[in-house]
């Protein structure tokens, strides 16, 4: 089944009218003043003599400063720079403060990561897109979402986050004017301190329970946040935090949950996607030493999810465990994918796009009108891309330690989204949510993978079967690779024509792809999965360049096979497709890509600048090697990448990439500049190897040795350029990755002369 709507079919009308659906309730919602971001619904847990002066901050009598991060560390450094925020308006040293984990409250529900899932263009400005956008914050702020994903982790933080360190501040400083009978105006915090110009001094550890007992009623309305000229820590290379731990082997990963009396379970799934359990034999894995019960998971999840139906083993180590799975002899029926195939999938994408009229998500001027009114020669170039489906493949595999006893659950779990890991807990047990804890552990890495609870639900099934005590599953990488929710494959159609002058007469991109928010809202938040996905054609209808004819449009197919949001989501593929496209029409033209690039960015005097530093920064190609250049906006940031490449007998290597950067104000250049090496890194692992196929319903791929990863022999030398802005901060964690592939495809062509337009980058 497809999704088609008239090609005129306006975005903005679809846009309110989705806002409209909700009906009552969101209109309730609208009605209502914006609720508070400071205070959680109950009192802040604390311990040691602290004292809470807000949902966000406590502070110990020894002045150690404990800061609520609402979102998971997976190696961004959120655990760095979210403090950041808070002490630069509290003004105290980074040193003096620690890391406290988030309640479940809607206080710490992620904002911007829905209000950047509307169909804007970034150039979109006016009453419309700030009317929407401020309706799906509400939307969000009632949901609850605790959310880490969608680079937003700073932009949802930014105003809660200093207000909350600006109100401590004031609480503090008002606290020691009354002790000292003078002005509070007269006072400011300095290093910790509350300081007097007449001497007087006093530590925010001597002040708090003072300042906590006077019941001093400041909103965040009553404080003034500083000006970024201001700042003192924002904008500072900070070393990160997180490292000493994860470098001395002390740092507490998921998998490292050990919560007393543990025991530990493997499990076997459906090897065909959707395919369900017929039988196994219980019996004969109860038999060998060790085992403590078998569990058919396969109710405890429901739709398409990654993990599907599957059997379990219990028993007191993880190798018996997996060792009595061989015993279990599960039959399986393969159901109606038994034969689903990777060509079959770009087969229904291909007669969609031939078929289908699809939803417009952007249209400027009049495509076929341009190419009849043009009286100079024209070249008309016609190209298809393709991308494949792609899995995580994160270091640490899916797990989940769980408990359920009493009629409550406890999870020890690395997730991206702990709200909903509470919930889906909830859900399977049968208890309330109030029942149920969540203990965050790190992430041994994301990408979105952790965004899913497939594996919390599993988990809970399983420990409802061990008389009450904890039990950890741990997936195998060949579970982790065969049972993802893979980036969506999709396949993109271009024709561009440009005229004598070298100018772009017209560009119409039609393009087509399974829709990740179908499946993911469903699945995970209870919602519809109805109408067009952003996700599908990000990268494609907002880019940059200034076209005078242009018309974008993307056909949704339902897809069998479990997507999911992978780093990056549509940017990823399509800034491939957009910006190799882009170089075939500047060789059409007879120019090199930068120039060309330059020429259409007049009206975009940020994204010249980022391309400019680029391109100043990378210099001349060495002999033998190219320069491919991309440019691309995903997330709020603007990033250019200028790859050196060169190729030895069919093999490519790239050696070195400039990356250039405006992401607004750069809370932490050390972790901006790790964030573009990891996001490059990732994103070439994809460009040159990563590749997910089917055949006979089966994900062929199962382990590092058929989906490789860069090895570090492999990996290019990555130097960063930050544009400075005063602009407020935009996303980092996955802007870097779209713009590597067509970057190195771009040089490629330089080098070979063969235009390589589908994924992973393979020479002929």
């Amino acid at each position: 089944m497809t999704q088609s709507t008239p090609k005129n079919k306006n975005r903005r009308r679809f846009l309110l009218g989705g806002l409209a659906a909700g009906g009552a309730l969101v209109v309730g919602w609208g009605i209502q003043p914006p609720r508070q971001r400071l205070h959680t619904a109950q009192p802040l847990p604390v311990s040691g003599g602290a004292v809470a002066l807000n949902g966000w901050v406590a502070i110990a009598p020894d002045g150690t400063v404990s800061v609520v991060v609402p979102r998971c560390e997976m190696g961004q450094g959120v655990n760095t720079a979210l403090p950041m925020l808070l002490a630069e308006e509290l003004d105290v040293p980074l040193a003096q403060v620690r890391i406290t984990q988030a309640p479940i409250d809607k206080i710490f529900s992620n904002l911007e990561v829905l209000r950047e899932n509307l169909p804007f263009h970034p150039d979109d400005r006016g009453s419309l897109k700030e009317g929407a956008q401020w309706m799906l914050s509400k939307v969000a702020r009632e949901l609850g979402i605790m959310m880490t994903g969608g680079s937003s982790s700073i932009k949802d933080a930014w105003l809660p986050m200093r207000e909350a360190g600006a109100v401590a501040r004031a609480m503090l400083i008002a606290a020691a004017a009354q002790e000292w009978g003078v002005p509070a105006a007269q006072c400011k915090g300095k290093g910790g301190f509350v300081v007097h110009p007449g001497g007087k001094r006093a530590s925010y550890g001597s002040l708090a329970a003072k300042a906590a007992a006077a019941g001093l009623d400041i909103a965040a309305s009553d404080v003034r946040l500083k000006e970024p000229g201001e700042f003192t820590l924002i904008g500072t290379p900070q070393a990160r935090r997180d490292s000493p731990a994860k470098v001395n082997g002390s740092a507490m990963f998921g998998i490292d949950a050990r919560p007393p009396g543990m025991l530990y379970a493997a499990l076997t799934m459906s090897p065909v996607v959707g395919g369900t359990v017929a039988s196994f034999d219980a019996a004969r894995a109860k038999a060998m030493p060790g085992v403590a019960g078998v569990v058919d998971v396969s109710s405890a999840l429901s739709g398409k999810t990654g993990a599907g139906a599957g059997v379990a083993v219990i028993a007191s180590s993880y190798w018996r465990a997996r060792q009595a799975i061989g015993a279990l002899g599960v039959k399986w029926n393969e159901g109606a994918n038994a034969g689903l195939s990777s060509a079959d999938i770009f087969r229904q994408f291909a007669s969609a796009l031939d078929t289908e009229s699809g939803f417009t998500y952007y249209s400027n001027g009049d495509v076929a009108q341009a190419m009849g009114a043009v009286k100079t020669k024209v070249e008309t170039i016609h190209a298809e891309y393709r991308a494949p489906f792609l899995a995580h493949a994160t270091m640490e595999p899916m797990n989940c330690t769980a408990q359920v006893a009493g009629g409550k659950v406890m999870l020890w779990a690395s997730t991206q989204v702990p709200s909903i890991c509470v919930d889906m807990a909830a859900k399977v047990a049968g208890v309330s949510r109030a029942d149920v804890s969540v203990d965050v552990l790190l992430l041994g890495g994301g990408f979105g993978r952790r965004l899913e609870v497939d594996m919390v639900a599993q988990a809970v099934a399983i420990a409802m079967a061990a008389g009450g005590k904890p039990v950890q599953l741990v997936w195998s990488r060949e579970d982790d690779m065969t049972h993802d929710v893979y980036r969506p494959a999709a396949l993109a159609r271009f024709t561009g024509s440009v005229d004598a002058r070298g100018g772009i007469v017209s560009y119409d991109n039609k393009s087509v792809s399974g829709s990740i928010g179908h499946q993911y809202f469903p699945r995970n938040l209870g919602l519809p999965g109805i109408g067009p996905d952003k996700t599908t054609a990000e990268g494609e209808y907002d880019m940059q360049y200034e076209i005078d004819n242009q018309r974008v449009v993307h056909v949704i197919v339902d897809s069998q096979v479990p997507l999911g949001y992978w780093r990056s989501v549509g940017h990823s593929h399509n800034a491939f497709f957009k910006e190799s496209f882009i170089d075939e029409l500047a060789h059409a033209a007879g120019q090199d890509g930068a120039p060309f690039r330059r020429a259409l960015l007049a009206r975009h005097p940020r994204h010249l600048a980022v391309l400019d530093a680029a391109l100043a920064k990378a210099g001349t190609a060495p002999a033998g090697r190219a320069h491919g250049v991309a440019l691309h906006q995903s997330f709020g940031s603007i990033v250019a990448q200028v790859a050196e490449v060169s190729v030895t007998d069919k093999q490519i290597r790239v050696h070195r990439v400039v990356c250039a950067i405006d992401c607004g104000l750069a809370v932490n250049p050390n972790i901006i500049a790790q964030q573009m090496e990891s996001a490059v890194v990732f994103g070439l692992s994809a460009a040159l190897g990563g590749e997910i196929t089917l055949k006979n319903g089966r994900v062929e791929q199962s382990n590092f040795g058929d989906y490789p990863v860069l090895r570090i022999d492999s990996a290019p030398e990555v130097e960063t350029v930050i544009i400075k802005s005063a602009e407020p901060p935009e996303g980092v964690g996955e802007p870097g990755t779209p713009p590597i592939a067509p970057a190195v495809a771009n040089a490629l062509f330089k080098l070979t002369g063969q235009r390589l337009r589908s994924l992973p980058l393979r020479l002929a």
